[in-house]
């Protein structure tokens, strides 16, 4: 029930969805003040959900902000939880990866360097209706073209949220007792809730944030006020971000 209800939510988070429901009001009303605070309300979200500038203040805000490779430690194991691959993408001889590719990558070079000696790979499928092979399955062969050899790798391919990502990958490490050390490794805009789910599911690491949606703070004159649609996907991600937190 939790799972699907989250799906739910995000759908009702989007900022587009309150913009089209304050549209919809305005353009079946009978009430002409009604009307035009409707028309006023969608105006005002429009111009404050497509703005690049308000949107990067607020995510500087939420994300975790990065780490230098060169002064980090070494690690027994780097968990990197999925949700950076497309799964309803044919012909499935490969593997599809968005935004949050830098997850996996930026988890590469770490063992590249020598910061973690093993991988953990927690993901299954987020899908409500369709059967895909797991996530986690797709990013294992990513690491194993990259050239991580297959006994430095662990897969834990049930979770289909955050939750069950901690909840199934401490079951792992309960078998793995030698992986004492552990890096967490997800999105910036991902870390709050994904490390308040692992240390309350009991599994103690430390954080590794990757695939950043914010750039340096930027008086561009573009940026402060030309409007930009992909702005309110960025939103939409940051307020279901922080409701599920």
């Amino acid at each position: 029930m939790f799972f699907i209800l989250s799906k739910v939510l995000y759908f009702l988070l989007a900022p587009l969805i309150w913009i089209l429901l304050a549209l919809f009001v305005a353009l079946f009303t009978k009430r002409e003040k009604r009307r035009r605070v409707a028309l006023l309300t969608a105006t005002l979200l429009l111009l404050v959900f497509t703005n690049p500038f308000i949107s990067n203040e607020a995510w500087l805000l939420w994300e975790r902000g990065p780490k230098s490779i060169a002064e980090m430690p070494t690690y027994d194991a780097a968990i990197i939880l999925t949700g950076l691959t497309e799964l309803d993408k044919s012909p499935h001889d490969r593997v599809y990866t968005n935004k949050g590719a830098d997850r996996v990558l930026h988890t590469i070079q770490l063992y590249k360097q020598g910061k973690c000696r093993n991988i953990i790979v927690s993901g299954g499928t987020g899908s409500l209706t369709e059967k895909f092979a797991p996530e986690a399955i797709g990013l294992q062969k990513i690491l194993l073209n990259a050239g991580v050899p297959n006994n430095a790798i662990l897969i834990e391919d049930k979770s289909r949220n955050t939750y069950e990502n901690a909840q199934f990958t401490k079951r792992l490490l309960d078998q793995r007792p030698d992986l004492k050390k552990l890096l967490l490794v997800t999105s910036a805009f991902h870390m709050r809730r994904s490390e308040a789910c692992f240390q309350k599911a009991g599994v103690q690491a430390d954080a590794f944030p990757a695939d950043f949606y914010t750039y340096d703070r930027s008086w561009d004159l573009n940026k402060l006020i030309v409007p930009t649609e992909k702005v309110l996907f960025h939103w939409q991600k940051l307020i279901h971000e922080m409701t599920g937190y």
